[in-house]
């Protein structure tokens, strides 16, 4: 018999089927650097001046702002209800990373309490009972912060923090104990973890691990006294390190290796010199990224023009990235002290490496310059492609500048701010600079050829040829592949430097029917030049210049102008009869007397 199906629930199964499973929500990954926010919050908050009792109010204050941030509180205000951190809230949608601040800090504020207790048990040795209770609630808390931390809702880096804290906290309750052994290993196990993360980590970030490690020394080398009854406390540290061989630190070189690669993704490292530098900032991890890839497209561009605007987008990036790194310092007043200093810091080398790539790229962008130049120096029916295309044709004064602004560069490659004390690397620029400076005396020579100065050219050569063998002697890196032109310069100027003492000696002599040029020409007539050979080709012609019939005008004294000095002696007549006297009146008298207005009043 075959059973007859219920179309219902047929089509309720190809629902199920059919409808697909939700997809499961990403898991958040936490990164917590537990020694680091401890350490600041200790210095910040008492320990720097051994005030255990500020910073454990701290902690409770801590404490109290977190749970009603979170809006996790412990009951109401009348009745308590103790709740503890648990995976759920470190997962899902609502996760946050503070959830595991409360384990960690009630950790630091029992173990604070202990400390303080510590201290006025000098005093009062009855409160050593109490120490020794809050120790163990601490180590409760660290239990609880270490079950939180080895979820997948954490990474290596914070689990191995982790695991080094719990084992700090158990073995500083069990050196309170006296149990010696046990003290020693959990001790020496926090050391070991604290080691290795220290190598995993960047250079910025060892120092505070490695002095962690130093914290445990004293009391690892009082434990393995006390275990050997004060004899061959050595002898017993080698006993220490089976644990690892015991198993007890199964999962280490797994968590070193997870903590290398998230770490080189968080924070890239760049070789340079023979020293890491850690790169922070992500504009600088994206332009060291850019300028990797520009050596391949330089490869790939085949016209110089091309190769230039892809040098100068990448110094435009350039200028972004050491502005992003000096923004960095100026905002973080710990770089800042780091830069103050007279060992270069990590942030200080790489502002150092940066600039060394912005004067390199410059460096690299003018040399195509150079190579645009001299293919239109050596042709000189094209034009010339620097002067902006105004006809020009390259002359050897425009390829002296470029090798001026080259030389300036150079200059500022040697004044790199940390690099004055690297003398493999001054050697280098140095290096450098004379194979510049070669190629620079080699086109002041074809300057001074134009200008006929065959002597000064000469002088040139030989100073080109110098530095050029002084550069081939000691050149240890040529990043430029500078080797090869520099010896084909100085076959060229052996055979340029000979060619120039010919001719000046050829202009000293004057006797070389086969020597002319414009400047030898003037303009006095064959019978003022009798006395020297010259080839005058106006000679030949229907004007020759033989000698002048009509003469020249000559200049000649003008006629003197005639002052008249003589005047200031001449006595002339007197004219005083001529004059009218005062007491006679005449007609005109008469009528201003008459008419009433002349007169005297």
């Amino acid at each position: 018999m075959v059973e007859e199906k219920n179309p219902e629930n047929v089509e309720k199964v190809e629902e199920e089927q059919t409808a697909a499973p939700p997809p499961p929500e990403p898991t958040k990954v936490f990164t917590v650097e537990i020694l680091h926010m401890i350490k600041e919050a200790q210095q910040q908050h008492g320990l720097r001046h051994g005030d255990y009792q500020r910073y454990r109010g701290y902690c409770t204050r801590r404490i109290r702002r977190l749970r009603k941030a979170l809006k996790f509180p412990q009951g109401d205000k009348r009745h308590f209800k103790r709740r503890d951190v648990t995976l759920t809230q470190l997962t899902g949608k609502r996760a946050d990373e503070r959830f595991i601040h409360i384990p960690l800090i009630s950790a630091e504020r029992a173990w604070a309490y202990a400390m303080q207790l510590k201290q006025e048990s000098n005093t009062e040795p009855r409160k050593r009972f109490h120490l020794i209770s809050k120790l163990r609630k601490a180590c409760v808390y660290a239990l609880q912060l270490q079950e939180l931390c080895n979820s997948e809702a954490f990474d290596a880096r914070t689990k191995l923090e982790c695991e080094a804290y719990v084992a700090w906290m158990h073995g500083s309750l069990h050196f309170e104990l006296q149990l010696w052994k046990t003290a020693g290993e959990h001790l020496k196990r926090a050391q070991v973890v604290y080691e290795n993360l220290a190598k995993a980590l960047p250079e910025d970030e060892q120092e505070l691990y490695r002095a962690k490690v130093n914290e445990f020394t004293p009391n690892l080398r009082y434990c393995a006294y006390n275990i050997s009854g004060g004899r061959a406390a050595g002898a017993n540290m080698d006993d220490l390190l089976e644990f690892r061989a015991q198993g007890l630190l199964e999962n280490l070189d797994d968590l070193v290796n997870k903590t290398k690669t998230e770490s080189s993704e968080g924070l890239q490292t760049i070789e340079w010199r023979g020293r890491k530098v850690t790169v922070r900032p992500e504009k600088v991890r994206l332009f060291l990224l850019s300028a990797q890839e520009l050596d391949k497209g330089l490869e790939k561009a085949s016209k110089i023009d091309s190769k230039i605007e892809l040098i100068e987008r990448t110094l435009m990036d350039c200028k972004d990235a050491i502005q992003a790194v000096k923004e960095e310092i100026k905002q973080d007043p710990k770089l800042r002290s780091l830069t103050t200093g007279q060992t270069v810091s990590g942030i200080q080398y790489l502002l150092a490496y940066l600039s060394y790539i912005r004067h390199s790229r410059t460096l690299q962008r003018n040399l195509c310059l150079v190579e645009q130049a001299k293919a239109n120096f050596d042709d000189p029916n094209q034009k010339s492609q620097i002067g902006g295309g105004d006809g020009k044709r390259v002359r050897p004064q425009d390829l002296t500048r470029l090798y001026e602004i080259i030389l300036q560069n150079v200059t500022e490659m040697q004044q790199i701010s940390g690099m004055e004390e690297d003398q493999n690397y001054q050697s280098e620029v140095e290096n450098l600079a004379l194979t510049f400076k070669a190629f620079r005396c080699y086109y002041i020579a074809l300057t001074l050829v134009d200008m006929k100065k065959w002597k000064e050219a000469v002088a040139l050569y030989e100073r080109s040829s110098k530095y050029a063998g002084e550069a081939l002697r000691t050149t240890t890196n040529d990043t430029f592949n500078l080797s090869d032109e520099l010896r084909k310069l100085i076959s060229t100027i052996d055979s340029c430097k000979f060619s120039a003492h010919a001719y000046s000696v050829l202009e000293d002599d004057n006797t070389d029917p086969i020597f002319t040029s414009k400047s030898q020409k003037s303009s006095k007539p064959l019978f003022e030049r009798l006395s020297q050979y010259k080839e005058d080709q106006s000679l030949h012609t229907k004007n020759p210049n033989v000698f002048k019939m009509v003469p020249e005008m000559e200049a000649i004294p003008c006629k003197p102008l005639f002052f008249d000095l003589a005047l200031n002696y001449v006595e002339f007549p007197s004219l005083e009869d001529k004059l009218q006297s005062p007491g006679k009146k005449g007609i005109s008298g008469f009528v201003k007397g008459f008419l009433g207005w002349g007169g005297n009043k």
